[in-house]
């Protein structure tokens, strides 16, 4: 059929509407009907603000891309809708009338009545006004709980849901590699199976609740040269294979993720959008993904722009369309009319917009866009005049007290106490010195992607839409009967020192000090944390560090609050604080959790998702390195972590004790079995997160010390114990060898039950036995540890 001749046929429109046929049979018959104009318009989105009067949309003017006619691209359809309620404020119920709307007149703008697919952050929570801002995913990872994680991503999916949006951008898969970088508040840690493990949680979840989950950044994003962002990555094959793609084979295999966002970074020369052999090679031929992948925002004009690989925008749409992109975001830059053009000359296959189109088609059908009965108006709208929209304000309530509930007990897990001389938890302080820059500040909570650090900062007159207590507002609630002083002391990043005597007077006078470090999150500068918020060194940033030393002169007891997006060196405070209380950009309900850590009401439980350095200029360090990664006497550099990853204590002991190995040996296709006890010895009850490390010995490529192979979290109240079980298929204990194939070699290897990577407490030295075996992504990607009945002392 000639693609550029309109076809007008009631039987033809009726197979991709009937809903009792397959969905490639609907989706080839409309691609049959459907010119190359309109098939490219299914592959791009238009960024647009949705109406805070239940109008229309209306087209984002963005400083990266041209203005967009909406009217002039609607007759040939559109493929998606760019952030409508991550642009501008608006009220949920009245931005979902916004978007309903726009969506009923691109159904009737074109041909076939398709509708957009909506999409919109999620990072941190849904990118909405008046959304639940949660703890960030470095917060997540703190939890060691992919139980509450997947539970709150199903809220966070419900909501999205309930205003008309389909496909989530989120979970950042990326592993740190040098926590220099600006977005390590994104990620979930320098673990790829922690990391794979808590995100393939949040993909369930969001999935579960209907929206599309998207899996980015693929791959290599986090690796970039000196932290920098968007800076070429250095990997080799192992370290993509073992390290940085775990992740999103467990999340595509186990959570079912429908769609994949590429890296902007390039790898040995080859950007990610348009590598082949990573998003159809491997994504698509060896992994079997059949969902989207979408591009970064203008990466594929990046291929122009800042890669240098394509000559114009028709260049740069041929090789991302032949690399895998099907839709390009957020945008339309080269996926329109230049792609076209392309096409037309020859020089791009129209059997690669084919190709994508069908992929677009399959997800919009298997989200009934397609079906006959699709209407665009949420089931949060059904029922409500819309003739009246100033009545629907209110109407829909995005942080619900459920919500909130369960952002504070994510923050709660999420609390990291590293040291404690004793000094927590307070006895009822009679006069407490609060001192920082991010002590009565309400945002020092959220991360760059919560709607009021991403879009509010644009709109300073608009309130926050969500309460957002500060750190002293809830230590008045916490202690009711102490008197709080302030003093700010410095601000995060201004490097002023003038304000350091006061801080230090105000902390005499008092019986404790709490001091309130961290970050300021922003995107490109405008915060010390985020997106392009890149450090040379992991000293506190502006004066921090010289307003905590200078505290820490005084003899008042100081505890060290930190609310940031990436871990620093800590100085003095490392010996010389009474307390380090580390929190992970922890959302709305934050500050309630950290005075409860404070006050002991609440028994902290997290453990560290990446390392905290000794030193503001060791890095990229972590504990996933090899041998020669850490101190030796080959090198003056020590890189030793002050506190390492995993590492959390509580105000209760633990015991771990009568290990016992029932597989000593097992063959390469086998398992090992092992039981243990651990007991709560303490007078109150806690949580401890029991780690499994594998340590291989003797490999023939160069291994990690150890690595995170299992991990369980054991409520224990006071002298209960539990028994655990863990079963370790030989399967974790493979690796990338020589000839670029994964195997699992036969010989010694040691399983470390830990308390964090730094403090194994029971090993057990077993063996593989058998021929060397090759295996594949279908490989078993976890271990099983399993609690059996408590028992008492």
């Amino acid at each position: 059929m000639n693609a550029n001749v309109a076809v007008d046929n009631t039987a033809e429109v009726s197979r991709w509407n009937d809903t009792t046929l397959p969905v490639a049979a609907r989706v080839d018959a409309l691609i049959d009907a459907m010119t190359l104009q309109e098939k490219t318009a299914q592959l791009y989105g238009v960024w647009v603000g949705a109406s805070d009067e239940g109008g229309e949309v209306a087209p984002h003017q963005h400083d990266m891309e041209e203005a967009v006619d909406l009217d002039a691209l609607l007759p040939t359809g559109l493929g998606q809708l760019t952030r409508p309620f991550g642009t501008v404020p608006v009220d949920p119920a009245l931005g979902a009338l916004s978007l309903a709307r726009t969506q009923r007149r691109i159904a009737a703008g074109n041909r076939f009545g398709i509708p957009a697919l909506a999409h919109d952050e999620c990072l941190a929570g849904f990118a909405a006004w008046s959304a639940t801002a949660y703890p960030v995913p470095l917060s997540w990872g703190a939890t060691f709980d992919p139980d509450t994680v997947e539970r709150m991503a199903s809220h966070i999916g419900r909501d999205m849901r309930a205003v008309g949006v389909h496909q989530g951008l989120a979970p950042v898969l990326d592993v740190v590699r040098d926590a220099r970088w600006g977005r390590v508040e994104e990620t979930i840690g320098e673990d790829p199976y922690l990391v794979g493990t808590i995100g393939t949680a949040y993909v369930r979840g969001l999935e579960s609740a209907g929206i599309v989950a998207t899996l980015k950044h693929f791959v290599g994003y986090s690796a970039s040269r000196a932290g920098r962002n968007l800076a070429p990555s250095s990997v080799g094959p192992r370290e993509r294979a073992d390290v940085l793609l775990p992740p999103f084979e467990m999340a595509l295999r186990e959570g079912g993720a429908r769609s994949v966002m590429n890296a902007y970074t390039d790898t040995d020369g080859i950007p990610s959008a348009a590598d082949e052999d990573l998003l159809t090679g491997l994504l698509r031929d060896t992994w079997g993904f059949d969902g989207t992948v979408v591009a970064d925002y203008f990466a594929i004009a990046f291929l122009k722009t800042l890669h240098g690989v394509a000559a114009d925008w028709a260049d740069a749409a041929g090789l991302a369309l032949r690399a895998g992109i099907d839709v390009e975001l957020p945008n339309v830059k080269t996926y329109g009319a230049p792609l076209a053009e392309a096409v037309a000359d020859g020089r791009v296959p129209e059997a690669l917009v084919d190709r994508a189109v069908r992929r677009v088609l399959t997800q919009k059908a298997r989200l009934g866009l397609l079906d006959p009965d699709w209407a665009p108006l949420p089931a949060a709208l059904e029922g409500a005049d819309l003739d009246e929209p100033a009545a629907l304000r209110g109407r829909i309530d995005l942080d619900s007290p459920e919500n909130r509930a369960l952002a504070r007990t994510v923050a709660e897990e999420a609390v990291v106490l590293l040291s404690n001389d004793g000094t927590l938890p307070l006895e009822r302080p009679r006069r407490i010195a609060l001192l920082g820059p991010n002590a009565d500040e309400a945002v020092a909570v959220l991360g760059c992607y919560s709607f009021p650090q991403h879009i509010g900062v644009r709109h300073p007159g608009t309130p926050h839409g969500i309460e957002l207590p500060t750190l002293r507002d809830a230590l008045a609630a916490e202690f009711p009967d102490a008197e709080i002083t302030v003093a700010r002391g410095t601000g995060v990043d201004d490097g002023d020192l003038s304000g350091l005597r006061e801080a230090a007077r105000v902390a005499r006078e008092a019986d404790i000090a709490l001091v309130v470090l961290g970050d300021r999150a922003g995107l490109f500068g405008r915060g010390t944390s985020g997106e392009g918020c890149d450090v040379e060194t992991l000293a506190l940033p502006g004066a921090q560090q010289p307003l905590l030393d200078a505290l820490l002169d005084v003899e008042t007891p100081v505890v060290t609050v930190l609310l940031a997006g990436r871990p620093y060196s800590l100085g003095r405070a490392v010996a010389e604080a009474g307390a380090i209380v580390q929190s992970f950009f922890p959302g709305e309900e934050g500050t309630h959790a950290i005075a409860g850590v404070l006050s002991g009401r609440v028994n902290p439980s997290g453990r560290l998702p990446v390392s905290v350095p000794r030193g503001p200029g060791s890095q990229p360090a972590g504990y996933l390195g090899a041998k020669l990664a850490h101190a030796g006497a080959v090198s003056t550099i020590d890189p030793t972590p002050a506190f390492a990853f995993g590492h959390g204590l509580s105000y209760t002991r633990f015991d771990w004790t009568d290990l016992t190995v029932d597989t000593r040996e097992a063959p390469t296709d086998g398992e090992f079995i092992l039981s243990f006890t651990v007991r709560n010895t303490g007078a109150r009850s806690g949580t401890e997160v029991v780690q499994l490390y594998l340590h291989d010995p003797v490999a023939s490529v160069v291994q990690p010390v150890q690595r995170l192979v299992g991990y369980a979290r054991v409520d224990l109240a006071p002298g209960e114990a539990r028994r655990l079980r863990a079963t370790v298929p030989a399967d974790l204990a493979s690796f990338t060898g020589r000839d670029g194939r994964r195997v699992v070699e036969p010989g010694e290897l040691e399983l470390r039950l830990a308390a964090s990577s730094a403090d194994p407490r029971l090993t057990a030295r077993v063996r593989l036995t058998g021929p060397e075996r090759h295996l594949d992504h279908t490989r078993r990607l976890r271990s099983v540890l399993d609690q059996e009945p408590a028992a008492r002392a």
